[in-house]
């Protein structure tokens, strides 16, 4: 019988310095303790800023980066980690980068022919004025800064005057603009290149899934799986595994819809680096194949171990 090869030890990364750093050390903690629970050795290491810890080493451990937002989702880290020679768990840097911007992200959709809604981009110091917005987009539209995620900056105007007033609120750096679909929310994880099931996401209060709907307790329900006829969420699951593979993504990703009220999905994003707690959305699209949280981690974490090789890096 043959001998499964020994599980090579684990450094989870999380912490930085972005707006999302309080969450990020949650799905740290969480992806650490599942590991170990799941037979791993495990590092763990909450880094203050973007810089990797001297203590990695790429001939004992693989990394499993586990941030949220900044230098460790936009592709930076990834870049530093293949630098230095480690194996990881995640996408690379190019597809980590690309995901990053919102509106390069639906560039690069669009021309692999998935559906995506139109936007307007600008910046904050020379935002676009109200009328040209709702010439081309409508009134009702939601505003969100180009390279920030978990819905940071999330702007929402339901008719011209809420969309003036969005305008002189937001902050600097580029922006985007887009229509605001009032249909239903839903997510669907990635798991090396299939997809999983689809979660519906409904906040209480009818508002959008902004950060505070994301991560206050109470605030929103989840179905999984969606209550979604079997055609549609096998159209979902298919863009889902398209966009997923025309963006590079590799290992584990998530892709969130809006379904319009006329039908369809269109996708509004993908997230490289999905939040990775037992109650965060991927986990929840995993359920609906069987997947314990642990058996995910474990799965998330194995194409690393596949990549791992210490005789082809040089100390």
């Amino acid at each position: 019988m043959n001998t499964p090869a020994p599980l090579t030890p684990v450094a989870v990364l999380c912490g930085s310095d972005s707006a999302e750093r309080a969450v990020s050390l949650v799905s740290g903690r969480a992806i650490a303790n599942a590991l170990q629970e799941e037979g791993f050795r495990v590092e763990f290491f909450d880094l203050p800023g973007k810089e990797l810890p001297a203590a990695l080493d790429p001939v004992k451990q693989v990394a499993f980066p586990a941030f949220h937002g900044g230098w460790g989702e936009n592709g930076g880290v990834q870049a530093e980690l293949e630098a230095r020679g480690f194996a990881y768990a995640g996408c690379g840097p190019a597809a980590s980068r690309l995901c990053m911007d919102k509106v390069e992200t639906k560039r690069v959709l669009a021309a692999a022919g998935w559906p995506v809604l139109p936007h307007i981009i600008f910046t904050g110091d020379q935002p676009s004025s109200a009328s040209a917005i709702a010439e081309k987009l409508g009134a009702a539209v939601i505003l969100k800064p180009v390279a920030e995620g978990s819905s940071v900056g999330l702007h929402r105007a339901g008719n011209r005057k809420e969309l003036v007033e969005a305008l002189k609120n937001i902050g600097p750096g580029h922006w985007m603009a887009e229509r605001w679909v009032r249909g239903r929310e839903v997510s669907v994880g990635v798991l090396a290149g299939r997809a999983l099931g689809v979660v519906e996401i409904r906040p209480k209060d009818g508002a959008s899934y902004d950060f505070e709907h994301k991560y206050t307790a109470g605030m929103t329900d989840y179905l999984f799986p969606a209550p979604l006829d079997a055609a549609l969420t096998e159209k979902i699951q298919t863009i889902a595994a398209g966009a997923f593979a025309a963006c590079g993504c590799r290992d584990f990703a998530r892709v969130d819809f809006m379904l319009p009220p006329e039908g369809g999905a269109v996708i509004l994003e993908i997230n490289t680096m999905p939040g990775c707690t037992p109650t965060s959305l991927l986990p929840k699209s995993a359920s609906c194949y069987g997947y314990t949280f642990g058996k995910l981690v474990r799965a998330m974490v194995g194409p690393a171990q596949e990549r791992f090789t210490p005789a082809a890096v040089t100390p």
